[in-house]
């Protein structure tokens, strides 16, 4: 296998135990989390503009130099300046990534890595976007892939995983059913091609900051707002932002932020209440379907990575999410409850933090994703 000859390796956030990167277990036997080892050094002189998309940050990723990046053409999402209520603020459209969501630069990456190691079949779990992301680059590579979903995850996003050549398993019940589904498939030889446990997704997403680092490089003077369920794309960020400035980049972190819908609000309940850990909490019904995750895996690192930046996690009331669903749609930007919830939460964030002096917001998917009439 490509793994026995790779610099790289997974190591538990921990207890420090390395796996080899085909390992079969997708977390320590102690319970931790894997990171990645070794990462290169974050070297200006080495991005290359002439890649495409985040491809361009190749030689800042912790991928083997054999190893041919896949793409559909994700990253490189444009910067939009608008207005909200008056105040400048910049939407990052992750909603055009090629599948239509954030997930792609995960997706990418990790796809890279596993056609890498010759991987054959995956198995994932998602209440959507994931799903469908990971179903357009395993067939771009060539694996089998088996997507566990909830019975209630949107329509649109199950053909999009079911168009791509995926096996798709509606599973009845809580969302935690759908991930227990895909562990009993991972534990009969599938590789568990995880957007949350599996660190090269985080990978993927941590990108978002380098671009916004070439978009705009004042990003110090910035607060950044993401809709967060699991926060793939929050840590990514903040694992990126880490990384410009353990390199001299940047001069100090961003702030960053988490908004949540109030039907489903486990990370900013803990934030609320001065707490390090996540509780498990019931699920609600919420048109932000991509962020009702009631017991988030990185909770726990979510809060850690908003608290080290100054920053706040926020929950929204449906109203609010629907009525700046319609503003943005009112404005050009078409995208999901999900994205409109972390735009509907700038009014309790401006309050907050007061002295930041704009605001970016992760537009994070399409809003044919969901598409209902406004």
């Amino acid at each position: 296998m490509c793994a026995i000859m790779s610099v790289h390796r997974l190591v538990c956030q921990s207890c420090g135990t390395g796996y080899p990167l085909d390992t079969r277990e997708w977390r320590c036997a102690c319970g931790g989390l894997f990171d990645l080892e070794p990462w290169p050094r974050l070297d200006p002189a080495r991005i290359d503009p002439t890649q495409p998309g985040l491809w361009r940050y190749r030689a800042w990723l912790p991928l083997d130099a054999g190893w041919e990046p896949l793409t559909l053409g994700e990253g490189n999402t444009p910067l939009i300046p608008a207005v909200w209520d008056g105040q400048p603020v910049w939407f990052k459209l992750e909603s055009l990534s090629p599948t239509g969501s954030f997930k792609d630069r995960g997706a990418a990456v990790l796809m890279t890595a596993l056609r890498g190691l010759d991987i054959g079949r995956v198995v994932e779990d998602s209440s959507g976007n994931a799903g469908a992301s990971l179903a357009a680059y395993t067939a771009r590579a060539g694996i089998k892939c088996e997507i566990c979903v909830p019975s209630t995850a949107a329509g649109p996003k199950i053909a999009q995983m079911v168009a791509h050549g995926a096996e798709v398993v509606q599973i009845k019940g809580k969302r935690e059913y759908a991930a227990l589904a895909a562990w009993a498939a991972a534990a009969h030889g599938a590789y568990y091609a995880s957007h949350v446990y599996h660190p090269y997704f985080l990978a993927g997403t941590a990108t978002f900051s380098y671009e916004l680092w070439e978009q705009r490089r004042e990003v110090e003077t910035m607060a950044l707002v993401f809709p967060v369920g699991n926060g793939t794309l929050l840590l990514g960020a903040y694992r990126g932002f880490q990384r410009l400035l353990q390199a001299g980049l940047i001069s100090h972190m961003p702030t960053l932020c988490g908004v949540q819908a109030a039907a489903c609000a486990p990370i900013a309940q803990a934030f609320d209440r001065g707490r390090s850990t996540i509780e498990p909490v019931a699920v609600g019904e919420t048109v932000a379907s991509g962020i009702a995750i009631g017991q988030p895996v990185r909770g726990a690192e979510v809060l850690a990575a908003v608290r080290a930046t100054g920053g706040a996690v926020v929950r929204v009331e449906e109203e609010e999410i629907n009525i700046a669903h319609r503003r943005l749609a009112a404005q050009g930007f078409f995208v999901e409850e999900t994205a409109a919830a972390a735009v509907a939460a700038l009014p309790r964030l401006r309050e907050r933090l007061a002295s930041v002096s704009s605001m970016v917001i992760a537009l994070t998917g399409h809003g044919l994703k969901t598409y209902r009439a406004l």
